[in-house]
């Protein structure tokens, strides 16, 4: 049995600029097709529209609130909401809020920095 506390992992600035603490994953633990992380975009930030070739991803609201931007469809999300997102599916991330933001990532496979492809243009919310 692994448990590893979000507290004790240090945290990192992934490729489309969101701060994240990988809870779980193969660099830190014996799993080997999947990542967990908890990630935080702060009040007036936004993440780098990007997409996935290889993994598939499930964002979960923990806390704040935000709008998120799949393959061109926008929603506002906050507490409770889960997002599904195919590989391939463009995607961004906004604290509309005043507090952080803070949401679990489920990656599979893992989460790399390789497999973050940036969009090469931005859209405005």
């Amino acid at each position: 049995m692994e448990i590893r506390n979000v507290n004790e992992v240090p945290a990192f600035i992934t490729k489309d600029g969101s701060e994240i603490r990988e809870i779980l994953a193969y660099r830190n633990s014996a799993l080997a097709a999947q990542s967990l992380a908890q990630a935080t975009v702060y009040p007036g930030k936004s993440t780098q529209e990007h997409h996935h070739p290889e993994s598939e991803e499930i964002y979960y609201i923990l806390k704040g609130k935000g709008r998120i931007r799949v393959n061109g469809e926008s929603r506002d999300i906050g507490p409770g909401d889960a997002i599904g997102m195919l590989p391939g599916d463009a995607h961004k991330i906004w604290n509309t809020g005043e507090e952080p933001l803070q949401f679990l990532c489920c990656c599979t496979p893992p989460y790399e920095h390789a497999d973050t492809i940036l969009s090469k243009e931005e859209k405005n919310l």
